[in-house]
């Protein structure tokens, strides 16, 4: 049986490293809308790899809305852009602690469905 107990409203993920995000819920659009995006960005000769890393940062600017912990070169809390959103995405811890937290429930739900 498949709970209908998602979250509707922004939530904050600890990404460790001192690093939290806002985020918008994982929505069937914003996912989507993710994975279209990364495929228009994509060719046969990219690898698996590149391709799940452009998804996740694909995510991460649709999903992010704030953030704690994220500073500039001045130490200034970092404006949420599209360009820092995706160099954050670029540090592989966070982009893995994003990818499991961001995603786990949506896995539980095709968990759920496959039980």
């Amino acid at each position: 049986m498949i709970r209908l107990d998602l979250k509707r409203e922004s939530y904050w993920l600890d990404l460790g490293h001192g690093v939290r995000v806002n985020v918008r819920p994982a929505t069937t659009a914003l996912v989507m809308a993710a994975r279209v995006t990364a495929l228009k960005n994509a060719t046969e000769e990219t690898d698996t790899g590149t391709r799940s890393a452009t998804l996740i940062k694909k995510l991460a600017e649709l999903a992010i809305i704030g953030w704690d912990g994220v500073g500039d070169s001045e130490d200034h809390l970092a404006e949420v852009t599209p360009e820092a959103v995706s160099a954050l995405m670029d540090l592989w811890p966070l982009a893995d602690a994003f990818e499991r937290l961001y995603l786990a429930p949506t896995l539980i739900l095709d968990q759920e469905k496959n039980a």
